[in-house]
């Protein structure tokens, strides 16, 4: 029996990254934990852990990494073997209004999980990272390779600090960990404040949707199922210990992209998701975009591209997300229109 731990996992992509584990694998037990914020709806997040909770197999704790009593006696009490560390405040705009809760959790809730796994050595810890370390990097598409040195937002500057210390435990005490740098996650029972989720909700309340950099932005979206097998692959094989020349453990440490490697214009993302609202009958056929559609100059802390270089994970796991944009959103159209509107 495998004991998995799964912080943030109410959030989109633990949630669903525990309901597959659940389905899927024999002889696992997963404990969840979740602060239950309320950086969005968090009806959201009490839909997806009521499809969790079903599975006797799953515990669930609602408190903060970043309180370091509480992990300590988590990691005590369970001893996982398995640590996937999806807890973070995510969003690059509200880091600007809201520095505090980032240094909270995404830098002293990540230290005490490093910590835990220090004192109660796992097989394995994979941990969130973000395309967003590559800040404003002109080469494209981003490459594992490349410095990220420049963070154009304290969102993106957390997540080198992630890699960065993550580096300096698997060197210090040799625990095996591997960060995934996502890029634009999306799905059904998404995140609202992301993109394709606001701007439903905005058309549908008749508001206009602002669409930055005057349409010029592109985004490598990837789809949440993509994500979740990138990371169940990535979990099952650890970096390998070994001693360098030194007779010092080399750190067992790994960093990769998982993205589409296909890179959307922000203007035809906008196209695709409208016909797909309009098909899933989420929007009347004769609605209006035009008129609720403004372009607008870039926000503070944002980039004008992503686009994610994913042969490492295909070298090494055989693997490379596959899901079109289209289908990804007719997805997310038909479940808005289930979950919302009925």
């Amino acid at each position: 029996m495998k004991t998995v731990l799964i912080t943030g996992s109410s959030g989109f992509i633990g949630s669903n990254l525990c309901k597959r584990l659940l389905k899927e694998e024999n002889n696992i037990e997963i404990i969840g934990i979740d602060n239950m914020n309320d950086y969005y709806d968090t009806n959201l997040k009490d839909y997806r852990l009521e499809e969790l909770n079903r599975y006797d197999n799953f515990t669930f704790i609602k408190g903060s990494i970043s309180d370091k009593e509480l992990i300590n006696d988590i990691f005590n009490k369970y001893k996982p073997n398995i640590v996937v560390n999806l807890a973070a405040q995510a969003g690059v705009r509200y880091s600007i209004d809201h520095p505090d809760t980032y240094i909270e959790s995404n830098i002293i809730g990540f230290y005490n999980i490093l910590e835990a796994c220090r004192n109660y050595p796992v097989e394995h810890l994979v941990y969130a990272s973000s395309s967003s370390v590559y800040g404003g990097n002109k080469k494209v598409p981003f490459s594992t390779e490349d410095k990220v040195d420049n963070p154009v937002s304290l969102y993106a500057a957390t997540k080198k600090s992630n890699e960065l210390l993550a580096h300096a435990y698997s060197k210090l005490y040799n625990i095996p960990s591997t960060g995934l740098r996502f890029f634009t996650v999306y799905g059904p029972a998404g995140r609202p404040d992301m993109a394709y989720f606001s701007f439903t909700n905005k058309l549908i309340n008749g508001e206009k949707i602002k669409i930055f950099n005057y349409g010029n932005c592109k985004r490598d979206f990837t789809y949440v199922d993509d994500i979740v097998e990138g990371i169940i692959r990535v979990m099952k094989k650890a970096p390998e210990k070994k001693n360098g020349k030194d007779g010092l453990p080399i750190p067992p440490y790994k960093v990769y992209n998982i993205g589409n490697g296909k890179p959307e214009n922000l203007l035809d993302f906008v196209t695709i998701l409208q016909e797909e609202l309009v098909n899933a009958g989420v929007l009347p056929e004769d609605y209006d975009f035009e008129s609720h559609k403004e372009l607008v100059a870039m926000q503070p802390g944002d980039v004008p591209i992503t686009y994610a270089d994913t042969r490492e994970l295909e070298k090494d796991f055989g693997y490379k997300p596959n899901t079109t944009l289209r289908e990804g959103l007719r997805n997310f159209a038909q479940w808005y229109k289930n979950y919302y509107i009925k």
